[in-house]
C-alpha cells in the first residue's frame, strides 16, 4: 500500500503544489448485554483512500472506497478538479515545514481483541451484568465491550511514506435505579460506555467489571433517597474523569487554532481565545499546567504521525496558568508563523479530510497527594464524581456540567451522598480558582469516544490525562 501511495504522489507532483494521500482500513466491534440478555452485537469493516491536494493555496479533497489503484487514481483526479475549480486565496500562507514521515508504528497490544472468542467476551459481560442485579429497583443493568483497529498508510509529494496500526479496547457497566418518578444512574469506570485505551483485550480484563458491579448497583439505589445537591458557592473537588471532560470542553476545544482563527465556526462554534493571547493570557491559576501530548502511552490521541505526516510530539498549552500554545495543523501553524505544526491534524476514517483535532490534552499532576488526602485537607465542600451531562457555549466560555453522584465534605471527611449534582462557571474564572491537583499516583488517562467537530461531522477518539483537583468558590447546584 505504501508503494501504491508513493507512486500516486509521484504522479501528482507535477500537477499540484502539495498533495498527500491516506489509505485507511478499519474494524469496529461493539457488544453489549442488558438485563441478562444480549442487547447488541455489531461488527463493521471498511477501507478506502482519502486524497488531498493544494493548488495556489486552494484545497481539494476526494475519497474512494477500496484498495485498488483505480480507486486511488480516481480520488486524486477528483481532488485536483475540486482544487482547480476554487478561487485561489489572495495571500495563502505556506504550510509549516516538517521532515517527511518515514517508517512504521504499531500500538502496544498484548492480546488482539478481535482474536478473542465471542463466547469469552459474552461470558465476562454477562457475569458483570449479573453482579449488578438483585435489587428490584434496578430497572436496567448493562455491560459493554468495544474494540477498534485501524491500519493507516500515508504518502505525500514531499517524500513522506509511513504506516501505523492502532488497536483500542475497553468497556464498562451501568446501573439505572428507578423508584416512582425518580431515576438515578451509576457507571464504571466512566460514563458513556466506559473507558477505552490504546491497548488490547488485556485492558478490558483489567477493568475488573465484575468486582466493581456490586458497589455501582448499591450507589445507584442509594441515590434514589439521597438529598439533592444544595445550591451554593462552595469548594468543589472533581474526580479525574470529570476533570478530563472539563479539560476537553473548556481548554481542548478552545485552543484548536482553526477555531481561534475563525476557520471553524459552523459546528460547535469558535473560541474566546485570540492569537495575540499567546504568552500573555492568564487561563488559570499557577497550578494549571496543560500539555498536548501525542506520545502519551495508551492514549486514544497517541500516534507516530498525524494525518499530515507530522511526527508526534509534546506541545505546551498552558504553563503556570498562562497560555503558551495551540493545537494546530501545518496550515494553521503557517497562518500565524509558527515554526512547526502541533501535529494535531486528524481525520475520521478515509472519507474525511484532516482538520485540527485534539491529541491527548493532559492536565499535569500536582503535589496534593491522594484523593483522600485532598478531601482530608478540605474543611467544607462537595466532591463530585462521574460525568452525567455537559453544556458549554459556542465560544467555550460559559458552561454547566452535571455528575452522577456527589458527597458533602465536612471537616475533611466525606459525609452525605448527594443526588443530581451540578456546577457552573466561566472558563478563566473557574480555572483561576484551581488550588490543588492530586499527585502522579492519582493521575491516569481517560478515553473520550465522541469528540465531534467539522462539517461534514467527524467523531474522534481522544484521551485526557488528569488527577482529581480542587476548585474554590464555585457555584454548585442551580443558581
Amino acid at each position: 500500500m505504501k508503494e501504491l501511495l508513493s507512486e500516486l504522489m509521484d504522479a501528482a507532483a507535477g500537477r499540484v503544489d502539495y498533495a498527500d494521500a491516506r489509505h485507511v482500513g478499519s474494524a469496529h466491534e461493539a457488544i453489549s448485554v442488558r438485563n441478562g440478555r444480549l442487547h447488541e452485537l455489531h461488527r463493521e469493516q471498511q477501507e478506502g483512500f482519502g486524497v488531498r491536494v493544494r493548488i495556489r493555496g486552494a484545497w481539494g479533497f476526494a475519497a474512494a472506497r477500496g484498495s485498488d489503484r483505480a480507486a486511488a487514481e480516481d480520488a486524486l483526479a477528483r481532488a485536483i478538479a475540486l482544487a482547480e475549480a476554487q478561487p485561489a486565496p489572495p495571500a495563502a500562507a505556506p504550510l509549516a515545514p516538517e521532515e517527511p514521515a518515514r517508517g512504521s508504528y504499531a500500538a502496544r497490544c498484548a492480546r488482539d481483541p478481535f482474536e478473542v472468542p465471542l463466547e469469552d467476551k459474552l461470558s465476562l459481560l454477562l457475569a458483570a451484568d449479573e453482579a449488578l442485579r438483585g435489587d428490584p429497583r434496578l430497572a436496567v443493568t448493562s455491560a459493554h465491550f468495544l474494540a477498534f483497529r485501524e491500519l493507516r498508510s500515508f504518502a505525500s509529494t514531499e517524500g513522506g511514506c509511513c504506516d501505523q496500526t492502532i488497536v483500542e479496547c475497553g468497556g464498562g457497566i451501568v446501573a439505572t435505579a428507578v423508584e416512582g418518578s425518580e431515576s438515578q444512574v451509576r457507571s464504571y469506570p466512566a460514563s458513556f460506555r466506559g473507558d477505552v485505551a490504546q491497548r488490547g483485550y488485556e485492558h478490558f480484563e483489567e477493568l475488573a467489571l465484575v468486582a466493581h458491579a456490586p458497589r455501582v448497583a448499591e450507589e445507584a439505589v442509594a441515590l434514589l433517597s439521597a438529598p439533592a445537591c444544595p445550591s451554593q458557592r462552595t469548594t468543589l473537588i472533581l474526580d479525574g474523569e470529570q476533570v478530563a471532560l472539563q479539560l476537553h470542553e473548556s481548554v481542548g476545544h478552545a485552543v484548536e487554532l482553526d477555531r481561534v482563527l475563525g476557520m471553524e465556526a459552523s459546528y460547535a462554534g469558535t473560541s474566546w481565545v485570540r492569537v495575540e493571547d499567546l504568552g500573555r493570557l492568564r487561563y488559570g491559576s499557577e497550578l494549571m499546567n496543560v500539555t498536548a501530548d501525542a506520545t502519551s502511552p495508551t492514549g486514544l490521541g497517541t500516534y507516530a504521525w498525524d494525518d499530515e505526516g507530522v511526527a508526534a510530539h509534546r506541545v505546551p498549552i498552558v504553563r503556570a496558568g498562562v497560555l503558551q500554545g495551540f493545537l494546530s495543523s501545518r496550515e494553521t501553524a503557517g497562518e500565524i508563523g509558527l515554526e512547526r505544526s502541533g501535529g494535531a491534524a486528524r481525520a475520521e476514517g478515509f472519507a474525511r479530510q484532516p482538520i485540527v483535532r485534539m491529541t491527548n490534552v493532559n492536565l499535569e499532576p500536582g503535589d496534593a497527594g491522594s484523593l483522600e488526602d485532598l478531601i482530608a485537607s478540605t474543611e467544607r465542600g462537595i466532591y463530585m464524581e462521574t460525568n452525567r451531562s455537559w453544556s458549554i457555549d459556542q465560544r467555550r466560555l460559559q458552561f454547566q456540567f452535571g455528575t452522577e453522584i456527589a458527597w458533602e465534605i465536612v471537616d475533611g471527611e466525606r459525609r452525605r451522598m448527594l443526588r443530581n449534582p451540578s456546577y457552573a462557571g466561566v472558563t478563566p474564572e473557574f480555572w483561576g480558582s484551581l488550588d490543588a491537583v492530586c499527585s502522579e499516583s492519582e493521575w491516569r488517562l481517560w478515553g473520550v469516544l465522541n469528540c465531534g467537530k467539522g462539517e461534514p461531522g467527524q467523531s474522534m477518539h481522544v484521551s485526557h490525562g488528569t488527577a482529581p483537583a480542587r476548585f474554590r468558590d464555585v457555584q454548585v447546584g442551580i443558581a
